[in-house]
């Protein structure tokens, strides 16, 4: 293969984090390696329409007076019509014309229709490379009650919980929903992230608002023991063909202070409260026993390309929280500073994840 290689960068999306989806892109434009790769950049809007956005990361700062989003422009994109050809198009005012062949797209959506496997799905069946995980993979680890099924029955540790589906609610404070479990609780939609729609349940009567939160964002919802312990997080990086997955050097730790829980807006609004720190204070045992826990989770889920793995650490030892198939990936987010601070800087992170996803070729 001669010459740069085409990288169709996919933001934005339907779900509740299209800005945070937004904010990652505009990470990776300032920072993908321009003598390697040449961008595309495909938007895509809260409406669903794919459109040819501006390669100008600026754009796409996090601001939080002004979240970054896909406006419709008028433009559409157009995916190739066979798994032969992996030439795009674009449609703008009635003219169609040639965006030349893709090499390999970077999917950097978070959420529902785009973390969850449907994207990956789209990509699959008109046979372009992706950086990620594969369809299964994402589906499992984007649903929190099939992640922590799938890891309890390979012998990973996770918080008790039971599911609730939309039609088993009444809609009222049903205390029998706590029965096995301890306040505090987590009520969360099984499929969403960013924090969005989750809340910290510390007496019963607040048990019905948090619901009521959690179902505006899914059919099904998460009421989770809560777990006293450290917030420790780390990196995962899937391996080219025949080559199994590594776990960064170093482990990070949320540190939480004067907030009940790291939420949405400490996590990318700049909310007091939270430090991330790495690496994580902890013994060699520890780091070791962590990241042997993470690689078998991530490769339990199937995951490929990359994950970060969430943990609690207990007294007890590990629990984990959440295998997160495309984690936060601004330069400030845990899974790149995981890596940097192991030696990867953050366009070298880019590269290798591109260059893994070419060799694994189309799925």
């Amino acid at each position: 293969m001669t010459g740069k290689l085409r990288v169709a960068v996919l933001f934005g999306g339907l779900s509740s984090e299209h800005s945070i989806s937004c904010a990652t892109a505009g990470g990776v434009l300032g920072a993908i390696d321009r003598d390697r790769f040449e961008v595309v950049p495909i938007g895509i809007t809260r409406a669903g329409q794919y459109v040819l956005e501006d390669d100008d990361a600026e754009k796409f700062v996090l601001d939080p007076a002004h979240l970054p989003e896909v406006v419709d422009n008028g433009t559409r994109v157009r995916w190739p019509e066979d798994n032969v050809s992996r030439t795009l198009t674009v449609e703008r005012d009635g003219v169609v014309t040639s965006l030349g062949q893709i090499d390999v797209v970077f999917p950097i959506l978070h959420g529902t229709y785009g973390e969850d496997g449907t994207v990956q799905g789209l990509l699959e069946l008109v046979g372009l490379p992706y950086v990620g995980s594969g369809v299964l993979a994402s589906a499992v680890a984007m649903d929190k009650h099939f992640t922590k099924s799938i890891l309890q029955h390979a012998g990973v540790d996770v918080a008790p919980w039971r599911t609730l589906r939309r039609h088993e609610w009444s809609g009222d404070a049903d205390e029998t929903l706590l029965e096995g479990l301890e306040l505090p609780v987590f009520v969360k939609p099984a499929r969403a992230g960013s924090s969005v729609g989750v809340s910290r349940v510390s007496q019963p009567d607040e048990l019905a608002n948090a619901l009521r939160i959690a179902f505006d964002e899914d059919d099904a919802v998460l009421i989770e023991q809560g777990v006293d312990g450290r917030e420790v997080e780390i990196a995962v990086l899937g391996g080219r063909p025949g080559e199994p997955a590594r776990a960064s050097t170093y482990a990070g730790e949320i540190v939480v202070s004067g907030r009940d829980f790291y939420d949405f807006d400490a996590k990318y609004l700049g909310a007091e409260g939270i430090d991330l720190v790495c690496p994580a204070e902890m013994s060699d045992e520890q780091l070791a026993e962590m990241k042997e826990i993470a690689l078998r989770s991530f490769d339990a889920v199937g995951a490929e390309g990359l994950a970060r793995v969430d943990f609690f650490l207990t007294a007890s030892g590990f629990v984990l929280n959440e295998v997160n198939t495309l984690p936060g990936f601004t330069p400030i987010s845990m899974f790149p500073i995981c890596w940097i601070t192991s030696g990867l800087s953050y366009a070298d992170l880019i590269t290798e994840l591109l260059d893994v996803a070419v060799a694994r070729g189309a799925r």
